[in-house]
């Protein structure tokens, strides 16, 4: 890891400091949309609506006057395919949005291939079988896609072997050693992702991702995975999903010396939209107690699908 990637500007290394909790800590999830036709509703995600680029920018405007400037971007296709994949939408997107924010904002970028392939895979498929060599080279080139149309850093989260070791040397080799990787590297085949696939239309058309995601009741290999993507070059790790998490963000950090985060997935999130909704709990009162409860645990950046309240809650 070349530390002065943590460096580049505030927000990101705000994200690695220890002992404090700031709001560029907490980093919103966005989903895009090629289709404008789609229906912009999440089932389960409260306010979170799917994005077109007829109104990302509204929409950054307001989360940026709210104080959230930390965002990581998922971009679904109009056209899928497990051939062929065309980034030219998204690299239009964020020139779009970096020449109207520049360096106000920083953007992350998901990495993977679940919403590119008809599949719904996080990889491609041969013969049943995953094709890593092709899934590698497929998507180091897609994530020099986002970088060239502005991404702040990419986040593989396909958790096939080799990827952040393959990203890192593309991005490398074209001039762009500066930019971080921010792993997914502790996710786990869990239940709670259903919300996500809904708004990433990415559930898988066959079997599932046990062969490529970890298993939950396994912790050795679960803080082994992570020590894997920071040999590789992880610049940030991750654990997800996060609440079902917090024993492994302490030993992870350790091993690594790295800063770890957590994912508040979408089905988690989900939870404390519906009790609610149903006068069960105070919405924002639940959702503080999370957070706290992932920075006690010692994580030092989270992504939540509620991180544009964090000036109401009092972050």
């Amino acid at each position: 890891m070349s530390p002065e990637r943590l460096y580049t500007n505030e927000i990101i290394n705000n994200m690695s400091l220890k002992n404090k909790f700031l709001r560029d800590q907490l980093v919103q999830p966005i989903f895009i949309h090629e289709n404008e036709k789609s229906e912009n509703n999440i089932p389960g995600l409260g306010k979170n609506k799917i994005l077109f680029e007829s109104n990302i920018i509204k929409n950054i405007s307001n989360d940026l006057k709210n104080g959230c400037r930390n965002f990581i971007f998922f971009f679904v296709p109009k056209n899928k395919d497990n051939i062929h994949f065309n980034t030219s939408f998204q690299e239009e997107i964020l020139l779009k949005i970096k020449k109207e924010f520049n360096s106000e904002i920083v953007i992350w970028v998901d990495l993977c291939l679940c919403s590119f392939t008809k599949t719904g895979h996080c990889c491609l498929f041969e013969d049943q079988k995953i094709n890593y060599t092709e899934s590698l080279k497929i998507m180091s080139d897609i994530g020099l896609s986002y970088v060239r149309g502005g991404a702040d850093g990419i986040a593989p989260s396909s958790m096939l072997s080799g990827i952040v070791n393959s990203a890192r040397i593309k991005l490398d080799s074209h001039n762009f050693k500066h930019i971080p990787i921010m792993s997914y590297s502790t996710k786990f085949a869990s239940n709670f992702y259903g919300p996500f696939r809904a708004a990433a239309d990415s559930s898988p058309s066959f079997g599932d991702r046990t062969s490529y995601q970890l298993d939950y009741t396994n912790k050795e290999n679960a803080i082994k995975s992570s020590i894997k993507f920071s040999d590789e070059g992880a610049d940030l790790l991750m654990v997800k999903p996060g609440l079902l998490s917090l024993d492994l963000i302490e030993p992870i950090a350790l091993k690594t010396k790295k800063p770890v985060g957590a994912y508040q997935v979408s089905g988690e999130y989900s939870s404390l939209v519906y009790l609610a909704d149903n006068k069960l709990i105070d919405f924002d009162s639940g959702l503080l107690e999370t957070w706290s409860s992932f920075k006690r645990a010692g994580a030092q950046y989270i992504i939540s699908y509620g991180s544009r309240y964090a000036k109401r809650l009092g972050i």
